[in-house]
């Protein structure tokens, strides 16, 4: 039986791109996402990164709702530490409220950033509290009880499915004691993945979210007519790392046809090991590569992102991987 297929967006800003290119863009890969057969579409909550134009993300979600029709579409996450639950609840209420029955809530407990961007968000609000958060968001989205003197409007008594999303164990075993359902990021932080995913098996508690468990493992994909473009094509989101290794994020860079130069050694390695759940190739190879990374996770869901500069070039990608997705049915 074939498991879903989903994908995550960050509305990069290339070199040489603005803000608008990119949510113009994501707006049209959602768009071709739907007519793929993609289950979800979900966006990320980042904030001071010149290179990612999704830090509004509830307001980005909107706009991808509003521009498509049937596939779901959410937060893969939303930082809760950043904002107080009765916030979030109104605001993806709101969502639900407009696209009924197509939007996921994901919550993240980092704050998506660095720490001085942090303070400026969180302001004096800097302790953990995240656990506790969790359960006051979930009771805004049940319904209202008489003399209840705090609700979410729009919010109460609507379906919003919570995810918890993690890259450690931490949220994998809160997910399974509130019996919610659960995203590992393995795109990026992949050291912890299948002990985080046997922890939640293990421990999971049935809950009115969900009687069963329920995991999505994340993996880059790079897809191409051949395997060498696809190579190619993954040295953006390369570079990217690079930066950020060095603290100097920005816009997406164009591919190269050789890292040679433009990494240390240390960094060549720092890079690799946080993206060594990537698949990069031509169909046949991403296949293989799919059916490898389901066989380890044993995953419910499969989520594919990828960070290309080209938006073509992100399209045939992403629709490649599709095409391949159909053919393992």
């Amino acid at each position: 039986m074939a498991i879903p297929l989903s994908l995550l967006d960050l509305s990069p800003i290339v070199r040489g791109g603005t803000a608008s290119h990119a949510l113009r863009n994501t707006l049209d890969l959602a768009r071709h996402a739907e007519r793929w057969g993609y289950h979800r579409f979900w966006l990320a909550e980042h904030h001071n990164m010149a290179g990612i134009a999704s830090a509004a993300t509830a307001v980005v979600i909107a706009h991808v709702a509003a521009g498509t029709s049937t596939i779901r579409v959410g937060a893969g996450g939303i930082m809760l530490p950043n904002h107080s639950p009765l916030v979030i609840a109104e605001q993806f209420g709101t969502l639900e409220a407009l696209h009924p029955g197509r939007i996921d809530l994901g919550l993240g407990r980092a704050p998506g950033t660095d720490q001085r961007t942090a303070r400026a968000l969180r302001r004096e609000r800097m302790e953990d509290t995240f656990p506790q958060d969790v359960v006051e968001l979930q009771a805004y989205f049940r319904p209202a009880v008489p003399g209840q003197a705090v609700r979410a409007v729009p919010g109460a008594g609507l379906d919003v499915p919570i995810w918890l999303l993690g890259s450690s164990l931490f949220s994998a075993r809160l997910a399974a004691a509130l019996g919610l359902p659960y995203a590992f990021a393995g795109h990026f932080a992949p050291d912890q993945m299948l002990a985080a995913f046997a922890l939640y098996r293990r421990e999971f508690r049935p809950s009115p979210a969900r009687l069963t468990s329920y995991a999505m493992g994340a993996i880059n994909v790079f897809a191409a007519d051949t395997d060498e473009e696809a190579v190619r094509l993954s040295t953006s989101m390369q570079q990217q790392f690079v930066h950020l290794q060095r603290g100097t994020p920005g816009p997406l860079d164009p591919p190269v046809d050789s890292m040679d130069g433009r990494w240390t050694p240390a960094e060549q390695a720092g890079v690799e090991h946080f993206l060594r759940e990537s698949v990069r190739g031509a169909p046949a190879t991403v296949r293989r590569g799919l059916d490898d990374f389901v066989a380890r996770t044993g995953v419910d869901e499969v989520m594919v992102t990828s960070h290309v500069y080209d938006h073509a070039a992100r399209l045939r990608s992403f629709e490649i991987v599709a095409d391949v997705w159909r053919g393992r049915a």
